[in-house]
């Protein structure tokens, strides 16, 4: 009788109503009730004018004659798109989102897509952009993406690493399904042991992450979503072949077992038996390589009582051997079992010997997601993660030997609800989290145990129409960081039409792995030099840094077709940093920041539809990365300050079987870099102190025959550049110069491939 009495009152409001679209939001019930629903978002589809419902499940909205459909959604409804064309009344019944299907107005969706509401600078990656390269593991899935740099490590292993706003992958958060995953022993490899096949979405957040993830982001957090068992093909198989001799394959098998419980099992090899020294330097230019990736998912949904859950379990085995042509690693290690070799008798070894280097891995890790939506109260829910690994990697780098176990659990609880309404969102829980390190650097153990637990509240404030803002804080306890407090603010602002303004700043802390996240040093003659030893990690202390960032979003409708425009800048201050030193080709050193260390990283990218079915994406992008060194301040080595990108992607009209062409290009050019200071070298191993500029080209073709095959061709480094040298002291690699770490440009040229996808 209430409700019916507040329809009755908004008959004059209606009655009145010439610029507007006014209205009220209810439940659809099978009782025949007018229950409203307080809180439901009702905005313009491609606009930022929304608002939401009070009390009274009441709205009112101006009337926007460029835009033709209203999006009305709540949490735990199915949400609706009607179209529009005039000032009206919407009397509208939002239905349970378990109960029938709605009919809702659809559009496709981008590859790349940027949000305008939310107050952290997300990026969401989809598959379709992951097809757009052959992206065989997660390392390289990201060279059509210009918020990611990919770089090259070293000169043997080929492993690519990313860089987030001019700074390392040591100081991104990379989770998976938000459960941290690429960290500690698995820092130098670990982006190549997830499959691109695996990957269902990426999501990258620049600067400062949530509280809710941890206290370890600084520069931005990557975060992967895997195909779920639920809505992955029933079978999908994946063949991948190059001309320098790398094969894969990857099948997945899902099963629905009943309406509520699915399962899959993903199995992912590769192989490398074939040997590439295009160089003709007697070095292999990519690793002999063999990896076997198994992971078994389970995947629970009952919307009806609210629950929610994944089973992950996983089992990993990978295998590299590098080094030169020659090189045979039996012979090497009974050398290594019978001789004690000093350092005399090293450039001896030279004519005898080959040089090489093996690393093995061998991975377990499992993980549990459990979630609870409370049936009766849709924005209320809670969730449990938790996980547990098991990584041991066994290598040798010529005499070098780096050994390290690490085991590590985590667990997170946190609780979901709002104040209020749904504008007023809030995160509470608490984390802990475990990480023994057994590691051995040739006969020095540095194992070490490290414990956390923490607490964290995070306040979300949402208005369609004008503001989001996103504050958060942590409080933790680490047995070697000590106790210390994280704040993370976010804030979105809307100053015109289709227009996001948002700024951010956060501190991250962290404790550096640091010869895990710089084994590429082991691969040379520099003797390892530790400057401190009162702090609690290696001697050191640990890395602190504020992060602050602004970013502008600008829609547009050009041509009658939809494009966007980003500005952004972002600026690292480290209160604490370990710095990596290697301005001394004789050693490279670990101690503490004394004086200055930031990074400023600067963005302008533009994406635009210039065709139909063409879309174009350009960015430039702008580092200053300086650190005050024991020599000065000196800006970061092997860091190219001016960067440029276009992403060209084309694909016809899709047929009714669903065939189609798609075509990519992607062109990357990397002005001048700093290299690392070799003065002191004899003149034939000195290099210059700055790189040259180069492009790289890669491109893209694939044949879409039906929704079950597919084949593509591609090539990357079609311009076949390659850095002359790449290895110093390649004639002696046992003598005092030899060093395979200064890698700015690729080492191998002209690459093809091709491949084929298979689903059912």
């Amino acid at each position: 009788m209430r409700n019916l009495f507040i329809i009755v009152l908004m008959v004059p409001l209606f009655c009145t109503s010439q610029d507007k679209v006014e209205g009220m939001i209810m439940e659809a019930n099978t009782a025949k009730k007018h229950i409203a629903l307080e809180g439901a978002n009702v905005y313009w589809l491609h606009s930022q004018t929304g608002t939401v419902t009070n009390a009274e499940g009441l709205f009112s909205i101006p009337y926007l004659k460029e835009y033709n459909k209203l999006v009305i959604s709540y949490v735990g409804f199915k949400s609706d798109t009607l179209l529009i064309n005039a000032p009206k009344k919407v009397h509208h019944f939002l239905q349970p989102s378990n109960n029938l299907d709605e009919v809702v107005v659809q559009q496709k969706k981008d590859a790349v897509q940027k949000t305008f509401f939310s107050a952290q600078n997300v990026i969401t990656v989809n598959s379709a952009e992951l097809l757009k390269a052959a992206c065989c593991n997660l390392s390289e899935s990201f060279e059509t993406n210009p918020a990611i740099d990919v770089n090259f490590s070293d000169a043997l292993t080929g492993t690519k690493q990313i860089q987030m706003l001019g700074l390392t992958s040591p100081y991104l958060l990379i989770t998976q399904e938000n459960i941290p995953m690429v960290r500690g022993a698995s820092q130098a490899y670990g982006l190549t042991f997830t499959p691109g096949t695996w990957v269902e979405s990426i999501q990258i957040t620049k600067g400062a992450g949530s509280v809710v993830n941890g206290y370890e982001s600084i520069s931005g957090q990557i975060n992967t979503e895997l195909v779920k068992p639920l809505t992955d093909n029933s079978i999908f198989i994946n063949g991948y072949a190059n001309k320098n001799g790398r094969l894969e394959l990857n099948t997945h098998f899902n099963k629905k077992l009943s309406n509520k419980l699915s399962s899959g099992l993903y199995i992912h090899v590769n192989r490398r038996d074939q040997k590439e020294d295009g160089n003709k330097d007697g070095f292999l230019d990519a690793p002999l390589a063999n990896q076997l990736n198994v992971m078994n998912r389970w995947q629970y949904q009952n919307p009806e009582t609210g629950w929610v859950s994944f089973f992950n379990v996983r089992f990993l085995n990978d295998e590299k051997q590098v080094g030169q042509t020659s090189f045979n690693p039996v012979e090497w290690l009974q050398l290594r079992s019978t001789t004690n070799v000093n350092n005399a008798e090293l450039s001896v070894l030279n004519e005898t010997q080959a040089w090489g280097s093996e690393i093995d891995t061998r991975r377990f890790d499992t993980s549990v997601k459990l979630g609870y939506v409370f049936p009766e109260l849709p924005f209320q829910s809670f969730g449990f993660q938790a996980s547990y690994s098991i990584h041991k990697q066994d290598s040798y780098f010529g005499f070098n030997t780096y050994n390290i176990n690490h085991e590590s659990i985590y667990s997170n609880l946190l609780f979901n609800s709002i104040i209020n309404d749904t504008r007023n969102n809030f995160k509470t829980g608490i984390t802990f989290a475990y990480d023994g390190y057994n590691e051995m650097v040739n006969t020095v153990d540095y194992s070490r145990a490290d414990a956390s637990a923490g607490a964290f509240f995070e306040y979300s404030y949402t208005n369609l129409e004008k503001l989001s803002l996103t504050a958060g804080l942590r409080v933790d306890t680490h047995n070697r960081l000590g106790n210390f407090i994280t704040p993370r603010v976010h804030v979105r602002y809307t100053p015109w039409e289709k227009a996001s303004l948002r700024g951010s700043v956060g501190r991250g802390k962290r404790a550096a792995n640091i010869f895990a996240e710089n084994q590429q040093f082991f691969a040379s003659a520099r003797q390892i030099n530790i400057q401190e030893s009162s702090g609690n990690i290696y001697g050191l202390d640990a890395e602190d840094a504020w992060n602050y960032g602004v970013s502008f979003l600008q829609g547009f409708n050009w041509l009658d077709r939809k494009g966007n425009i980003t500005v952004d800048f972002y600026k690292t201050n480290f209160k604490n940093q370990i710095v990596v030193d290697w301005e001394n080709p004789r050693e490279i050193s670990f101690y503490n920041l004394d004086g200055k260390s930031y990074a400023n990283s600067f963005q302008l990218e533009v994406n635009h539809e210039i065709l139909k079915n063409l879309e174009f994406r350009t960015a430039y992008k702008y580092y200053d990365v300086t650190t005050d060194y024991k020599s000065g301040s000196l800006q970061k080595p092997l860091q190219a300050q001016h960067r440029f990108f276009v992403n060209l992607g084309y694909k016809t009209s899709l047929k009714e079987n669903g065939s189609q062409w798609r075509m990519d290009y992607t062109l990357h050019t990397l002005g001048k870099q700093r290299l690392p200071n070799t003065s002191s070298n004899p003149i034939a191993y000195q290099l210059n102190e700055y790189s040259a500029p180069y492009s790289l080209m890669n491109a893209q073709i694939t044949k879409v025959f039906s929704n079950q095959f597919e084949i593509y061709l591609g090539g990357e480094n079609l311009t076949n550049y390659k850095q002359n040298n790449p290895i110093l002291g390649v004639d002696n690699p046992f003598g005092a110069n030899f060093d395979t770490s200064i890698v700015y440009a690729p080492i191998m040229g002209r690459m093809f491939y091709g491949g084929f996808r298979f689903k059912l």
